[in-house]
């Protein structure tokens, strides 16, 4: 593992640990040139989905692109970081038991799903960008269907 303050490339862990799930490894490491000490985090490569984009063209899965997304939708939003991580790593899971391919709109509406548990206003904000309003009419029936939904599940 290479260093990431001084790029020398041997070191020695001094804690290992599993998250919550179990599907991720913590690795404490201290480099054994400059002694700074930083953190890796291992997981299980799996056999990732291909992503069907709406003109057919398909790409791999990327998890980064969904936690990037959720990261912007709750950006100055009471959503931590840890429920922002705790919706990707669910998200990813429903897709790699979904099969081999899936299409870009289900992953989409899926992130939609999440974000009006984590916070009706990040949702909203991904909803404008995701669903392409047009018009403030298109995002007052987004807020109204939010309102149905919620007094629906109260």
């Amino acid at each position: 593992m290479k260093c990431p303050f001084c790029g020398y490339l041997e070191d020695k862990v001094i804690d290992s640990r599993l998250s919550h799930d179990g599907g991720t490894t913590r690795r404490r490491r201290e480099c054994l040139k400059c002694e700074k000490r930083f953190t890796t985090y291992e997981r299980v490569e799996e056999s990732l989905p291909l992503v069907v984009k709406k003109d057919g063209t398909r790409e791999t899965f990327d998890r980064n692109k969904i936690l990037s997304g959720l990261v912007k939708a709750c950006e100055k939003r009471p959503v931590g970081m840890e429920d922002i991580e705790k919706s990707v790593e669910r998200l990813e899971q429903k897709f790699l038991d979904s099969g081999v391919e899936i299409q870009s709109k289900a992953i989409g509406e899926a992130v939609m799903e999440e974000l009006k548990k984590l916070d009706e206003v990040a949702y909203v904000r991904f909803a404008s960008v995701y669903r392409e309003f047009r018009d403030i009419n298109e995002f007052m029936k987004e807020l109204k269907d939010l309102l149905v939904d919620k007094k629906r599940n109260k």
